[in-house]
């Protein structure tokens, strides 16, 4: 049987700001820090779901654009794929999180990211840096 996929979206803003999302549920999780996304629906394509995502739990519509890393580790029998993102139109507001953050340089280890999303954002904070 094939992996799930999840898709997130790590939403960079000008000067460097990226996007975390407080999460709601479930209780093993709450409170922790992570990218917006979620499922990939059957018949539906990675990016479709990002966009997806991004409208229902946040809102906006964001442009994707390049992937970053390959296939992240998640829990038994998932896998996490992740999208640079920048906004096109609104402004996020936590529909389905406790609490959203903008983080800029210096300031993107001030939550306590879920164990998952914590090595990509060391990868978006290198990647990053050289632009």
């Amino acid at each position: 049987m094939s992996a799930i996929v999840v898709v997130a979206a790590v939403i960079v803003a000008p000067g460097g700001r990226v996007l975390a999302a407080q999460r709601a549920e479930p209780a093993s999780l709450a409170g922790g820090w992570e990218f917006p996304g979620g499922k990939v629906d059957p018949g539906e394509s990675e990016v479709a779901a990002l966009v997806r995502e991004c409208r229902e739990e946040l809102g906006v519509q964001v442009a994707v654009g390049a992937r970053v890393g390959g296939d992240w580790p998640l829990s038994e029998g998932y896998v996490l794929r992740v999208w640079l993102c920048s906004l096109a139109s609104g402004t996020p507001e936590a529909k389905e999180h406790l609490s959203l953050r903008w983080l800029g340089p210096g300031e993107y280890y001030d939550v306590e990211w879920l164990a998952g999303d914590l090595p990509i954002m060391k990868t978006v904070e290198n990647l990053l840096q050289r632009d």
